[in-house]
């Protein structure tokens, strides 16, 4: 099949997340599977227009708002016709692919909507707009298209914006086995992701502080990076440490050697953190928010209300029993192993593109 999939970011961009990761690992398999791929994204500094990894031919146009415009361009000139199927990738706005497809079937995938992150990321009256208008407006425009999404709380969430063709395709990991290490001798509590407002990290500070009132020898490790980094050092109290970033090695031997991960985002796609831990054999205690209360139950954790009191009480109650537990080889959360993830995801495309109300003419070639 010769497939395209539009999205603002590459895994090339200083942005990049988790959508990205997800984006490539897929892509990549497609590639080594014959299939040619294309993934279309913003400009990166640095980057060429034009790039090919891993099978992979990577096009970059235009700026972070200016890259929509792009691809309707570039699409005009040089897409049209040569596509048996179009992935609209939705980072909060959508390409609106169906529109310009020219009956090149198309189907949407879509992580996870935005709503509290308004409030999270931009000032009022932004956030408002963003949230109450923009949003909607852009998510109500894929009525009509088939929408792929990693997770029932993101299924249920589109649902509410009318659409009614939603499928549901695996979040995927990289399954590596527990570093042999034991774990810290005093309780000992791991934060992962970017600190950012979105995750709420200052939540988990504040949990632990109330925490070391009941258990003074506690300890809390930040890994990762971003933003919020030098606000999060300034109000953290004794026994925080924070990492930065790490490589996976560290990451994962960190995480074997905590007693257990909190998770306390606003909102997730799926949150592969809590999947990451539990293959380290870590549990997560984590918001019972959209994705998380997903991913939590599915790697064997402990859902609380979303604030620091309840995070903070749950920790109490569970620590000492995992405290004093051995170190245990991981387990598997509801992440499947990428091989997997790639061709579900694929036969869902096309399946979905098939029957897709927008679609003008079918998909030609067979899924390998």
């Amino acid at each position: 099949m010769r497939i395209c999939l539009f999205n603002w970011k590459d895994s090339a961009h200083p942005a990049a997340g988790g959508a990205e990761t997800y984006t490539r690992e897929v892509l990549t398999r497609w590639a080594a599977a014959g299939h040619q791929v294309t993934w279309f994204a913003a400009a990166v500094p640095g980057r060429p227009e034009h790039e090919r990894t891993d099978g992979v031919e990577t096009v970059r146009r235009g700026s972070r708002l200016g890259v929509y415009r792009q691809a309707r361009h570039w699409y005009a000139a040089y897409g049209r016709g040569r596509f048996d199927l179009l992935v609209d990738e939705v980072n909060t706005r959508p390409f609106g692919c169906y529109r310009w497809s020219g009956g090149t079937p198309t189907v949407a995938l879509v992580h996870q909507v935005a709503r509290e992150i308004w409030s999270a990321e931009f000032p009022p009256p932004l956030s408002w707009a963003g949230r109450h208008l923009a949003e909607p407006a852009w998510l109500r425009s894929l009525r009509g298209t088939p929408v792929l999404t990693v997770s029932p709380s993101s299924r249920d969430s589109l649902r509410d914006y009318g659409l009614t063709d939603v499928r549901l395709v695996p979040e995927g990991i990289t399954r590596r086995p527990r570093p042999a290490v034991g774990r810290e001798t005093a309780p000992t509590i791991a934060v992962l992701g970017r600190l950012a407002e979105v995750k709420q990290v200052d939540h988990a500070v504040a949990a632990f502080a109330r925490l070391r009132r009941e258990l003074p020898d506690a300890q809390l490790w930040i890994i990762g990076d971003g933003p919020l980094r030098r606000s999060l050092e300034r109000s953290a109290p004794p026994g925080v440490t924070f990492y930065g970033r790490v490589d996976t090695a560290a990451r994962d031997e960190l995480l074997a050697r905590a007693h257990v991960l909190v998770a306390t985002s606003l909102r997730e796609g799926w949150a592969l953190v809590v999947d990451e831990a539990a293959a380290m054999g870590t549990p997560t205690i984590g918001y019972d928010r959209p994705g998380l209360c997903d991913s939590v139950p599915a790697a064997r954790g402990v859902l609380v209300p979303p604030d620091p009191a309840a995070l903070a009480a749950a920790l109490l109650r569970h620590l000492p029993r995992l405290t004093a537990a051995s170190a245990a080889d991981g387990w598997e959360g509801g992440a499947l192993p990428w091989d997997d993830v790639a061709e579900q995801v694929l036969r869902t495309a096309v399946e979905a593109a098939a029957v897709g109300s927008l679609t003008r003419r079918p998909i030609r070639a067979a899924v390998r």
